[in-house]
């Protein structure tokens, strides 16, 4: 039996925190198709390439990245037979949750690497559904998980970590209702015993990301906070 030939890509959605705005990697296309157009970082598995390294290899050349130090996981699969003009193009997609990076370098082909406000730019080939399947993931999981902490640093406030989700949500969040319910969830956040000091106004205490793999209760958007 013959069998169709297909090539498999990965493209990555890559989230992080930056000013208060829930932003995006995105590369210019320094190549066709799609020349000088706006998209996701990725690129072609080789034959002997696991999927998950190759988005790690694929983050690296195109953007100068080294591979997701935050959170890591597969998204999707994209396989509509006329979503890459080269040919018949399946990509694997996965979403990284990060922590606020230094500005991403070009490499490969890719002529421009930068972060930018989720929605600001429309995207090339399917993008901007990987993209908002991957924006969605990550609003959903912040309710019922404690991956909000992977766009913090190792030791961060409540506050910050509130900003987190306001951002990521697109909510204003009650500071104490929320500072409540994120101290008082089995396993969310840990204190350090340390406080913040040399600024101005009253020091907050510093917390790391806990134990637990879920919420319970969670955090809920629309007002549920």
């Amino acid at each position: 039996m013959n069998y169709p030939v297909f090539a498999v890509t990965v493209d990555l959605v890559v989230l992080t925190v930056r000013g208060d705005e829930l932003c995006v990697l995105l590369v210019r296309r320094g190549c066709e198709p799609h020349l000088g157009e706006w998209a996701l970082p990725g690129g072609f598995v080789l034959a002997d390439e696991d999927l998950a390294a190759a988005a790690r290899r694929e983050l690296a050349e195109e953007t100068g990245l080294a591979g997701p130090g935050g959170h890591l996981e597969q998204l999707a699969s994209y396989g509509a037979p006329e979503r890459d003009p080269r040919g018949r193009v399946v990509t694997v997609a996965y979403l990284a949750l990060l922590p606020d990076l230094p500005v991403p370098k070009a490499g490969t082909d890719a002529a421009e690497a930068e972060w930018r406000p989720v929605g600001e730019r429309r995207l090339a080939f399917d993008h901007d559904r990987i993209l908002a399947d991957g924006v969605e993931r990550a609003r959903s999981k912040l309710e019922y998980t404690p991956l909000a902490t992977a766009f913090c640093p190792p030791e961060f406030t409540i506050a910050a970590l509130r900003q987190v989700y306001e951002a990521v949500w697109g909510e204003t969040i009650d500071p104490r209702n929320f500072h409540r319910k994120a101290t008082t969830a089995p396993g969310f956040v840990s204190p350090t015993g340390d406080s913040t000091g040399g600024g101005p106004g009253r020091p907050a205490k510093l917390f790391r990301r806990g134990s637990a793999t879920l919420l319970n209760p969670p955090i809920l958007r629309r007002g549920g906070v």
